[in-house]
């Protein structure tokens, strides 16, 4: 059995470190999977999903000059289906308008739910902007004691 890209082969873990895990593949060749390319989830640490010892199926991502080999797992794993880019995922229940403040502190109902155009877009931003900034203003000038007055001294 050949080693190339893009193979699916069947070898054994023969260590953990906390970057990977080896696996001991065909003619006495070992290649490394990282902990990026061991399972579909976040990996914290190898050990929570292969032990030494182990057989396992990966497919080889790469093969260096030096001999170095390239192995995944989460690859060979079926995708899990997923909501597109910028889509929110479907729910069962029904859109409810939320009340108080949203989920980042904005005042609810106030910013539209649906697609909305750059050009919304950028008159709402200069229109929250002005108001941010009369509100600096005012507060600033109470401050002061006035209008922009200056005391003299």
């Amino acid at each position: 059995m050949s080693i190339e890209v893009g193979g699916v082969v069947e070898g054994t873990v023969t260590g953990i470190t906390k970057f990977g895990a080896f696996v001991d593949l065909t003619d006495g060749k070992v290649g490394l999977v990282h902990i990026s390319e061991v399972a579909d989830v976040y990996v914290n640490d190898v050990k929570d999903f292969l032990k030494v010892g182990q057989k396992v199926k990966v497919k080889i991502l790469s093969v260096d000059d030096h001999g170095k080999i390239g192995l995944s797992i989460k690859r060979l794993q079926p995708k899990k289906p997923e909501a597109p880019t910028g889509m929110p995922a479907q729910s069962s229940s029904p859109a409810r308008r939320p009340v108080g403040n949203d989920f980042r502190g904005r005042p609810a109902g106030r910013y539209p739910a649906g697609p909305v155009s750059f050009e919304d877009k950028l008159s709402k931003f200069l229109k929250d902007s002005d108001e941010r900034l009369t509100d600096l203003r005012r507060k600033t000038d109470s401050k002061r004691g006035g209008r922009g007055s200056r005391r003299s001294g």
